[in-house]
């Protein structure tokens, strides 16, 4: 959920701002870019590459099963 304006999407030299990414993916400000030490490479890196909180949890809810559990099914299984 979008919760906050959105930051400009590019820098003044046009280029994507990591700020942007991480507004648009619905985390919380600075989750990744106040990380120190952490370049604006590394942070379109860690934002491309991360899960995006609002997918995974609708997709562990359409994958959960809505049946009970194989009668054979052990007890770890």
């Amino acid at each position: 959920m979008l919760t906050r304006p959105a930051p400009a999407p590019t820098d003044p030299a046009g280029r994507l701002r990591p700020e942007f990414v991480e507004w648009m993916q619905g985390l919380p400000l600075g989750w990744v870019t106040a990380t120190p030490g952490l370049g604006r490479p590394a942070q379109l890196t860690a934002l491309g590459n991360g899960v995006v909180p609002q997918q995974a949890r609708e997709a562990l809810r359409l994958l959960h099963p809505p049946f009970p559990r194989c009668p054979r099914c052990g007890a770890s299984g």
